[in-house]
């Protein structure tokens, strides 16, 4: 039997719809959303970088990710400095550092409860799977 195809799809979306609404609410207890954490942890992983960059890295378009960026630097997580012409790099604060790691522990539990029904071997192919769909090689880490 063929498995169709927008079932496939929406199992997908369903699982991860689960996993944002897990991480959003979790994630508030610590003064943040997923989006904000997710800029962060971008940031966090390219300091320096740009909102053109960041926004790739985030999903987003390079205004909703300087919408975005404007609300952290509002809220003294992160630090916009001038770079090289007309480049503005993006760096966290040490409080922007404080929510990141912060952000990394609720996400660690709150991942460990999405995927708890799987095994180790089943994660694993899992990972696998995705990667292929999404066109990169096993072991290629999105940066």
């Amino acid at each position: 039997m063929a498995v169709e195809l927008q079932i496939l799809g929406r199992a997908v979306k369903a699982a991860q719809y689960r996993q944002h609404r897990s991480l959003d609410s979790c994630l508030a207890a610590i003064g943040s959303t997923l989006a904000q954490w997710d800029a962060l942890r971008a940031i966090g992983r390219s300091p320096g970088a740009s909102a053109r960059e960041l926004a790739a890295g985030t999903f987003q378009s390079e205004q909703a990710f300087g919408t975005l960026a404007g609300r952290l630097v509002a809220q003294g997580l992160v630090d916009r400095r001038p770079g090289y012409g007309r480049r503005i790099e993006h760096h966290l604060t040490a409080e922007g550092q404080r929510v990141l790691k912060a952000g990394h522990e609720v996400a660690d539990s709150v991942l460990e409860e999405c995927f708890e029904g799987l095994s180790e071997t089943e994660r694993e192919a899992l990972l696998g799977l995705l990667r292929k769909i999404e066109g990169r090689p096993e072991g290629e880490e999105r940066p």
